[in-house]
C-alpha cells in the first residue's frame, strides 16, 4: 500500500547501517553499546525517536541478506536471497539466468587419518591482497568444468564469489544445494549435494571445482581450502526508485552489501580506501545527487562473530567519533541501527531485536539518556518488524500522502 501514497519532495534520507549492531550484556551486565563511550551518539538520541526493530520474525534469526532486505522495506519471507548472488553482484561480476553464484570463504584445514578437518573457517581473515594472489592462482588454472564456465573474484579478507555459467538455461530450483561449511572447527567440510535433479547437476560440477581447489591450494600454508555458501540463482527484485520514488545509492565496502544495494536498484558507489572517512568523504561528493543513502559499517558485526566485545565497543566509539561530520550534512531524516544483533556472547547473529534511532524535526523525543538496548525499548517507535522502517522514514520526510478522504 504505501508505494501508491510515495510522493517526491527534496528531502534527503540517510539509513546508517551498523552491522550486526544490537548485543547482551558482557561486562558487569552492560551490552557492548552500555560499554562504548559514544557522547554523541546518546545527545542525539535524546533529541530523537527510539525503538526496536525485528528483523524477520520473532525468534527467528537472519542472515545479513534477509536482515538488509527488511531495513530496505522488502518483506525477507517473500524475498529469499542467496548469498552467492549478493557476493557476486557486490564485487561486479556480471549473473546471467544461466548462473549459479555462491559465496567462498578460505580456510585452513588438516588431513588426520585420511580425513579433512576445518582448524579455521577463515583461514585467520587473510589479508585482502593475499585474497588476490590465491584467487588469481584459482582463476588461472579453473576457466571450465564440463562445458561450465567458472570464474571467480576475490572479496574481502577471506571471502570470494564464483559463478558458474551452465551453457543452457537452468530450472528455478537448480540452486538447492547444501553448504560445504561444518559452522564449527574440528569438523569435516560437508560434500555439495543437490535436492532434486537439476540442483544434483549443479552439483556435481561443483564437487568437481572444490577437487581442483584443494588440488592448486594444497601447497598454502594458511588458505588451504575453500568452503561455499549460499549457492543462489539471480531473483527477480522491484525496483527501490518504483516503489519509494527515491534516488537511492549505496556506500558500502564489502562486496555482500554493495549486492544487496545494487540488486534493490541502488546505485553503488565506488569508495576510495576502506575507512569511515573514507565512506563520509564519498557520501559527502554525492550528497546533492541522491534522496536516499545507504551507509554501511561491518566491523562491528565481525568482532560480535568473533567474541570480541571490546573490539566491537572501539567501532561503536570510532563511529560515534565520526557522527558530526555527518551531521554536518543535515539530513532530514537520520536513521541508526543494526540489520541484525550479533552479540559477542554467542558469537554469531541472534534472534534479539535491534536498536533503532530515527532523527527527525518530527519526533517527541526526550524519552531516553542514550542509545542502548535497554533506553530503546523505552522509545516511542516500540518494537516493529523492520520491514515498516522504511515507512517511517517516509513519512518522517513528508514523502507519504494522506490515506483515504
Amino acid at each position: 500500500m504505501v508505494e501508491s501514497l510515495t510522493i517526491s519532495n527534496s528531502t534527503k534520507l540517510l539509513l546508517i547501517v551498523l552491522d550486526g549492531l544490537g548485543g547482551l550484556p558482557v561486562v558487569e551486565g552492560k551490552t557492548e553499546l552500555e560499554l562504548a563511550k559514544k557522547p554523541n551518539l546518546d545527545q542525539l538520541a535524546k533529541r530523537s525517536a527510539l525503538g526496536m526493530h525485528i528483523p524477520v520474525d520473532y525468534g527467528i534469526t537472519p542472515g545479513s541478506g534477509p536482515g538488509h532486505l527488511g531495513i530496505f522495506g522488502y518483506d525477507p519471507i517473500k524475498y529469499q536471497i542467496g548469498r552467492g548472488i549478493l557476493e557476486a553482484l557486490g564485487l561486479g561480476m556480471e549473473v546471467k539466468d544461466t548462473d549459479i553464484a555462491v559465496r567462498g570463504n578460505y580456510a585452513t584445514v588438516e588431513r588426520k587419518d585420511g580425513r579433512i578437518l576445518v582448524k579455521d573457517r577463515r583461514a585467520g581473515r587473510i589479508p585482502t591482497e593475499e585474497n588476490r594472489r590465491i584467487t588469481r592462482k584459482l582463476a588461472e588454472n579453473i576457466g571450465e568444468i564440463d562445458g561450465v564456465k567458472v570464474f571467480i573474484e576475490a572479496g574481502m579478507e577471506h571471502r570470494t564469489a564464483i559463478v558458474f555459467r551452465f551453457p543452457h538455461p537452468l530450472p528455478p530450483d537448480s540452486h538447492l544445494i547444501n553448504d560445504t561449511d561444518p559452522q564449527k572447527e574440528g569438523k569435516e567440510p560437508l560434500e555439495p549435494r543437490g535436492l532434486n535433479a537439476s540442483s544434483e547437476e549443479v552439483a556435481r560440477v561443483v564437487r568437481l571445482f572444490l577437487k581442483k581447489v584443494e588440488e592448486i591450494l594444497a601447497d598454502e600454508p594458511v588458505a588451504n581450502y575453500m568452503l561455499l555458501r549460499g549457492f543462489a540463482q539471480k531473483p527477480k527484485m522491484e525496483d527501490f526508485y518504483q516503489r519509494f520514488k527515491l534516488r537511492a545509492c549505496a556506500v558500502a565496502v564489502y562486496p555482500m552489501y554493495r549486492g544487496l544495494a545494487s540488486l534493490v536498484g541502488m546505485d553503488t558507489l565506488p569508495v576510495a580506501g576502506s575507512t569511515l572517512q573514507d565512506q563520509i568523504e564519498t557520501l559527502r561528493s554525492v550528497w546533492d545527487r541522491y534522496d536516499f543513502f545507504f551507509l554501511h559499517i561491518k566491523k562491528t558485526d565481525s568482532y560480535g562473530e568473533d567474541g570480541n566485545h571490546w573490539g566491537k565497543v572501539k567501532v561503536i566509539e570510532e563511529f560515534d567519533a565520526h557522527l558530526p561530520q555527518i551531521l554536518e550534512l543535515k539530513p532530514d531524516v537520520l536513521v541508526i541501527t543494526g540489520d541484525h544483533s550479533t552479540p559477542s556472547l554467542l558469537r554469531g547473529h541472534s534472534w534479539h531485536p535491534v536498536p533503532v534511532l530515527l532523527h527527525s524535526p518530527y519526533v517527541l523525543g526526550n524519552t531516553a539518556e542514550s542509545f542502548t538496548e535497554r533506553e530503546c525499548l523505552r522509545g516511542e517507535l516500540g518494537i516493529f518488524p523492520a520491514v515498516k522502517l522504511i515507512n517511517l522514514m517516509l513519512a518522517h520526510s513528508l514523502r507519504l500522502a494522506k490515506y483515504g478522504a
